[in-house]
């Protein structure tokens, strides 16, 4: 699980970043589901690190869709 820069993210192309988030919120949900267990989690911090992920992810997209909106 490597933390993806807002950089690398703006890189992607939109279906890129559709596959990324899927894949990101699969793992923390399974994440979840093992903590919601009882299991200790291998990575504490890895739930939290999925979490900014996704916002940073979904920062993105939005920053993208609303630029080109006012281009239009």
């Amino acid at each position: 699980m490597v933390l993806l820069k807002a950089k690398e993210m703006r890189g992607m192309s939109e279906e890129e970043r559709k596959s990324k988030l899927q894949e990101l919120r699969t793992e923390l949900m399974h994440e979840r589901g093992v903590a919601a267990m009882g299991g200790a989690p291998p990575n504490p911090g890895k739930i939290r690190a999925l979490r900014t992920n996704i916002a940073r992810l979904l920062t993105v997209e939005r920053e993208i869709t609303r630029r080109k909106a006012s281009n239009e």
